[in-house]
């Protein structure tokens, strides 16, 4: 299931991190139905599972759970070898199963590529302009660095200090007050006024305040028409990193006594082991000692930290305190640590423009694509409404070793992710089985989906409804299972069923026969692919047993797997898909308004914009407009691309989320956006958050 990651450092310098709040949705979890290959399988209610604790179809599943949750498969991230092993077993299962694996160009396989990091290219220059052509020259990796979460682009333009890049409304501080950035190259200091005082305005939680993030800053002076921005670090960090410096010199040497003092106490038979750490201590002492008598504290960020763009965003470099110094000096203006102090002092911004000189460069960040793939089976139907489509989905990427998606900070040992989503993708391979094994064909086609991209942001399930392999406008339902495997007390989280007027009904009747305690909820958004569909106005139903405290960690692995639960979800599920594919009148889309949010909301008004990961080119691209949203009540559609909101440019989603902060319920914004190759203008009237 996707998520926003939240992360935290601690003894480090204050670092600028993502705070993105983690929360999904609710409840539960679940037990078991058997197949009998050939045969239309009996239903498998809580009464008779312990009798098929041993089927077939049970010891199939643990089987596949335990492969596709092993470590050889490495997460299933999308950059790993894993995931396309996975891909191979899904479409090698269903072929088995009887399904057609050959209706994408004669393959099982949806082939597309997406961004997954970042490099740097072969032109990084960077150089500081001033009048009478007086040049300050600045070498790559001494000077200057290209950040990889920037764009690339040459740019010849007018300095603009920046001091923090804030824009504060409510601690009523901007650093843009009064001074123009449009088309000219900002400098800007790392993170926030006041460091290190706990009563600063500034001083968020865990002493991180949102308006440090690298991101926060970046879409702040790009929404201000900013040309491309030089980072430099704040004074008060490399204070801090020289202070720890300094401690670890001092832990040295007080490690340095302690092994000094058991060498003299030390036995002639141990005096050999004592002199090895005798000498280790020592050694770390003259280390820590080197270290801090030549080490940079104004530290450079390696290329790849902060993750990397989506190649939509301006070039971004990260110079020295000593280059900006430099400049400052030769300008005119005061140093840095001067400007810094004053900021601290009567927290009033300290910003100027530098109109006689310029930065002349050229970045290059190149994008790295890789090929991802939805793995497609198909299970004709025959009749009247052979031409219809019933989709059932699961997504089967997982995070990989960790990092962003991650809910265990640092770690990079596997997230095997066995409810997260091997649990999804196993019963979507046993439904198929079930389905493809009865004798007499459904009247509609079903489509089995294993989609990829999910925790990246709904990627393939966003990518199949633009390039549906069957038309999109006669699909009649989506069915989505995705964390099906930890069903605790008979109960199941039932999403969608409001979309279409039959779903509660069948819901409901059909879960009394496998015992199933039902918490429904009606609205068709949700943090699932599901939500692809939904957004195309199509009837949903997804299917979830609930969060635990193995999400998003290593320790979601397949032993913690309920089986003959997952038997019961998969039975479940049989009915209404049969139920759907046989009902001559196929579901009645219902539009639900303000659906349960995949996004963070925080302190800004309610817009209703659905993101579309998947979105090419710049802007906020949108996979649509909640029903009866301030969105949807303006015109906005899917497929919009929203590239300026008010006066503030848009470049992604970020800028977007950021733009909105700036305004409160109520507000009539103008909102641009590009929409079949032209600008259309729309006035948006937002909402208060629910």
């Amino acid at each position: 299931m996707s998520v926003l990651n939240t992360k935290r450092l601690s003894k480090k310098p204050i670092i600028e991190i993502y705070l993105l709040a983690s929360v999904i949705f609710c409840m539960v979890l679940l037990q078991t139905p058997t197949l009998v290959l050939g045969k239309t399988p009996a239903k498998t209610t809580k009464s008779n599972v312990k009798s098929n604790l041993n089927s077939e179809s049970n010891q199939r599943m643990l089987d596949a759970i335990k492969y596709l949750a092993s470590d050889e498969l490495e997460g299933r991230g999308v950059k790993t070898r894993g995931i396309n092993l996975a891909a191979d077993y899904i479409e090698k299962e269903f072929k088995a199963a009887g399904l057609n694996v050959q209706s994408v160009n004669n393959s099982a396989f949806q082939k597309f590529t997406i961004n997954t990091g970042s490099k740097l290219g072969s032109v990084n220059q960077l150089e500081l302009v001033g009048p009478d052509g007086k040049t300050i020259p600045l070498k790559y990796d001494k000077d200057f660095r290209s950040c990889s979460f920037g764009g690339s682009g040459k740019f010849d333009a007018e300095l603009v200090f920046c001091g923090y890049g804030i824009d504060a409304k409510d601690v009523k501080y901007s650093d843009y007050a009064g001074i123009d950035v449009k088309d000219k190259v900002a400098i800007i200091l790392r993170r926030t006024p006041q460091q290190g005082d706990k009563k600063s305005p500034f001083a968020g939680a865990h002493g991180i305040s949102r308006y440090a993030a690298l991101r926060y800053k970046v879409s702040t002076a790009f929404g201000k028409g900013a040309k491309a921005i030089l980072f430099v670090n704040d004074s008060y960090s490399t204070k801090e990193n020289k202070k720890e410096a300094q401690e670890l010199e001092e832990d040295a040497i007080e490690e340095l006594i302690t092994t000094t003092e058991n060498w003299e106490k030390s036995s002639k038979d141990k005096k050999t082991e004592a002199d090895r750490e005798l000498k280790k201590a020592l050694h770390e002492v003259l280390q820590a000692r080197k270290r801090l008598k030549n080490g940079t504290f104004d530290v450079l960020m390696k290329f790849g930290y902060a993750g990397s763009g989506d190649g939509r965003s301006i070039p971004i470099a990260h110079i020295t305190i000593e280059t900006c110094n430099q400049l400052f000096k030769d300008a005119g203006k005061p140093t840095l640590q001067k400007l810094e102090a004053q900021i601290d002092t009567d927290l009033k911004p300290e910003s100027f423009a530098l109109p006689q000189w310029k930065a002349k460069g050229e970045i290059q960040v190149e994008q790295i694509r890789t090929e991802v793939k939805n793995v497609i089976g198909v299970l004709e139907g025959k009749g009247p409404f052979a031409d219809e489509t019933v989709v059932i989905g699961a997504h089967y990427d997982h995070v990989g070793y960790g990092g962003e998606g991650s809910l265990a900070p640092g770690s990079t040992d596997v997230h095997n992710g066995a409810d997260d989503n091997a649990s999804g993708t196993v019963a979507l391979i046993e439904l198929a089985r079930r389905l493809a094994a009865r004798k007499t064909p459904l009247p509609r086609r079903v489509v089995f989906i294993a989609f990829t991209g999910e925790e990246r942001g709904l990627i393939g399930s966003a990518h199949y409804v633009k390039n549906a392999t069957f038309d999109i406008k006669n699909t009649v339902a989506m069915l989505n299972m995705d964390m099906v495997g930890r069903l605790t007390n008979d109960k199941l989280t039932v999403f969608g069923t409001g979309t279409a007027p039959r779903w509660k009904k069948l819901v409901e009747e059909t879960a009394k026969e496998y015992d199933l305690k039902l918490s429904l909820k009606p609205e068709g958004f949700g943090p699932s692919d599901h939500s692809s569909f939904y957004g195309k106005q199509i009837p949903v139903l997804h299917l979830f047993t609930g969060t635990h405290s193995d999400y998003h960690r290593p320790s979601d692995d397949w032993n913690k797997i309920n089986i003959p639960g997952m038997q019961r979800i998969v039975g479940f599920l049989e009915e209404i898909a049969v139920a759907t594919a046989e009902n001559p009148d196929r579901p009645k889309y219902v539009k639900i308004e303000r659906p349960a949010t995949n996004m963070r909301s925080g302190n800004r008004p309610y817009f209703g914009s659905i993101p579309d990961f998947g979105g090419e080119g710049p802007g906020y691209h949108i996979s649509g407009a909640s029903p009866g949203s301030p969105a949807d009540k303006a015109g906005l559609k899917a497929g919009d691309a929203i590239i300026k909101m008010g006066k503030t440019k848009i470049g992604g989603l970020d800028d977007f989320d950021l733009a909105l902060r700036m305004f409160s319920p109520g507000d009539q914004v103008e909102v641009t956006v590009m929409r079949d190759g032209k600008r259309v203008k729309l006035t948006v009237k937002l909402a208060k958050p629910k």
